[in-house]
């Protein structure tokens, strides 16, 4: 049931974005995506970008998608056949994972492909399977998926060099540098120095021993598993990640056995009569055997990560062809979040103009922009654009090519991408010009009554840019006045 909320609360979040994002007039369109696949691609297109999409890409089948999507969810929520279920989902949620970058491509994504094929190969067909336990093997799969996750986290942090978790100093820096911060962050950006260091003490200790304690069974294991849920759910408090630590502490749930369940749900010890096995033999030993080669994947992809921090294992090369063949499925994967912090927020600030004189800006829901502004919470709901603005600000506006995109639609006036910002300035109209500029942003002060951020203009991050036709062009200072 965990796992069909997860589902539901994603699919509902990317249809409410679908169409200014990945639609036909959306920043990256699916099918202007599987286009330039195909063509540089070829015959092996479809084999290295797996969706349901090369059959059809209009707007009415991706709406199409994530209603079945949603539509699965309840189903899977209600019991109704779970491993039919849990497959389409994984099918349908791979599909949009597949097309949707940059907007898709976050590790929480990669985490739910990853979460629900284990899920799909240890659920039962039918309502009536769920009183069967399931193989145990592919229990400890979805368990050896939570270790990896969280414990990576802690060994990226301590192994990439960043100097803010050597000397505890991170979570000084974390609160207003994340990507959306939360009311929350504000005040725990607040608090005491010695509280930031024991914070960021008690986060490295939580990420590296933990997990360790998932492989030790009864009480240990569920002290690992409440140290764990007790991290998301500080995460949660104080920031805004989707459903990331929802589907964590859904994994969390694996670590404890039934009479934990029990007393945890306030159960009454019934006596269940013995399922029957004989018909889910040859299932349970077919997916034990799933399971197991993901579990040798998931040390690959473990092994890879360290290999981003220096560890250079050499592999056979039977070894390298299985991974290249298994990575399209993006459900078997490295993980490390947050290996090093970001001390210092830059964000962009876009404006439009109709003359070159009078400039109006266009307001986000739900990043920093307007000092007054309330900082919000978005979660569950993931939104995809304010996200993206983050990392886009810590690059240039060359190396975003998407964000062209999105100045192109803010000029052609497309409705479906405005329709995801708080406030379009042009409603009825577009403008002729826009411009994009960087600050510098930083939590106001306790004293600041009725203000929560201080700003200071860094320079331009996009030259001021018009339409040509369809396409876009510079605009020389001289065409208008600044």
């Amino acid at each position: 049931m965990g796992l069909g909320i997860v589902y539901a609360i994603a699919f509902s979040s990317m249809w409410i974005q679908l169409s200014g994002l990945i639609g036909s007039s959306g920043i990256t369109p699916v099918d202007e995506f599987l286009s330039a696949v195909r063509a540089g691609s070829g015959s092996d297109a479809v084999s290295r970008l797996p969706t349901l999409f090369w059959f059809n890409a209009s707007d009415t089948i991706l709406h199409v998608a994530c209603g079945l999507g949603v539509a699965a969810s309840v189903l899977l929520i209600s019991g109704i056949a779970p491993a039919f279920h849990l497959a389409w989902l994984w099918v349908l949620y791979l599909s949009f994972v597949s097309v949707g970058e940059p907007f898709y491509s976050y590790q929480w994504d990669t985490l739910l492909l990853e979460t629900g094929l284990l899920a799909c190969l240890c659920a039962p067909a039918t309502r009536s399977g769920l009183r069967s336990p399931p193989p145990r093997v592919s229990i400890w799969a979805l368990r050896w998926l939570l270790f990896r996750l969280v414990f990576t986290s802690g060994v990226v942090k301590l192994t990439s060099g960043d100097p803010t978790w050597r000397d505890l100093s991170a979570l000084e820096f974390h609160y207003w540098t994340q990507p959306l911060p939360g009311l929350t962050s504000y005040y725990a950006h607040q608090l005491p120095a010695a509280i930031q260091m024991v914070s960021t003490f008690a986060t490295l200790a939580i990420e590296c021993l933990a997990p360790l304690l998932i492989f030790i069974p009864g009480r240990a294991r569920s002290i690992g598993a409440g140290a764990i849920a007790a991290l998301m759910v500080a995460i949660a408090l104080t920031g805004n990640y989707g459903f990331f630590n929802l589907l964590t502490l859904v994994l969390c749930v694996v670590l404890l056995d039934d009479a934990h369940l029990r007393k945890l749900l306030r159960l009454r010890n019934r006596v269940e009569p013995p399922p029957a096995r004989s018909r889910t033999a040859l299932r349970r030993v077919g997916f034990s055997l799933v399971c197991m080669l993901l579990i040798v994947q998931g040390l690959i992809g473990t092994i890879r990560m360290l290999d981003r921090i220096g560890v250079r294992p050499n592999w056979p090369e039977p070894v390298r062809a299985v991974v290249t063949a298994i990575a399209p499925l993006r459900s078997a994967n490295s993980y490390g979040l947050f290996a090093a912090m970001t001390t210092d927020r830059t964000e962009i600030e876009i404006e439009g103009s109709v003359d070159g004189d009078e400039w109006e800006r266009y307001e986000f829901r739900w990043k920093p922009g307007p000092l007054d502004k309330t900082p919000g919470f978005a979660q569950p709901h993931m939104p995809r654009l304010d996200w993206q603005m983050w990392f886009a600000a810590l690059g240039e506006c060359r190396s975003n090519p998407w964000f062209l995109r999105f100045q192109q639609r803010l000029l052609s006036g497309t409705h479906a991408v405005t329709a995801l910002l708080e406030e379009d300035p042009f409603a009825g109209g577009r403008p002729r010009y826009v411009r994009s500029t960087v600050h510098r942003y930083t939590f106001a002060p306790l004293s600041s009554a009725g203000q929560w951020w201080q700003r200071e203009r860094i320079g331009d991050y996009c030259p001021v840019l018009a339409l040509e036709g369809e396409r876009l062009r510079r605009v020389p200072s001289s065409e208008f006045v600044d």
